[in-house]
């Protein structure tokens, strides 16, 4: 048996296991039937459980065991705080769990999608001799805790003005319908780029021009 089942699959398969011969009758009604269609109520909620418990494995779609994957994972923290909503806390225990280690843009774009965000990351080039007049030249008085900070260490996060995150069939009745905010994305980018020894001389300024 494949998917979820009910009572009466359960019933039905019970029903087929019986002996066959004079002493098993197929009759409706009878006491057999009824202590059947009662073993088959136990054997279809324990078959769905294990079904759940697939689900409680991801993070993305665990509910249950959410607290566990939340305490596993050091979650809430300083970036997250207490999320609103199953779908916030599931998509930032999915984002912790994969936040794993890397420096690519491919890396930390994969931290903010899992958190709800589309963004895109732009680096510059530092003005030299043979740049062009329209390039821009090195901003001054950048600095990164004190010194100065190149414009070639400047890198630019680009993500829509507001990210929604809408009301699912599986939240809550007292969450709200929408969420939305940016407060998250740049804490945890700025946590990421600080926690990977080739990032974390950046210098991350965030853009909500919607070119993301």
């Amino acid at each position: 048996m494949t998917g979820r089942a009910s009572p009466a699959d359960y019933g039905t398969t019970l029903r087929a296991l019986l002996p066959t011969g004079d002493a098993w009758p197929r009759l409706p009604d009878l006491l057999r039937d009824q202590l059947l269609d009662a073993m088959a109520e136990s054997f279809a909620r324990v078959h769905n459980r294990a079904l759940d418990l697939v689900e409680e494995a991801d993070p993305r779609t665990a509910v249950l065991l959410l607290p566990e994957w939340e305490a596993a994972l050091g979650l809430p923290d300083d970036c997250t705080g207490q999320a609103e909503t199953i779908a916030e806390r599931q998509r930032r225990a999915h984002a912790r769990l994969i936040s794993v280690g890397g420096h690519t843009f491919e890396y930390f774009t994969g931290v903010a999608a899992a958190l709800g965000y589309a963004i895109t990351i732009k680096e510059h080039r530092p003005f030299i001799c043979r740049s062009r007049c329209t390039d821009a030249l090195d901003p001054t008085g950048l600095e990164v805790d004190g010194k100065p900070m190149p414009w070639c260490f400047v890198v630019d996060i680009h993500a829509p003005p507001e990210t929604f995150h809408r009301f699912r069939c599986r939240s809550t009745c007292t969450e709200p319908l929408r969420t939305w905010g940016n407060r998250l994305l740049e804490c945890v980018m700025r946590r990421e780029f600080k926690r990977r020894r080739l990032t974390r001389h950046v210098y991350l300024r965030f853009a909500y021009d919607g070119d993301a």
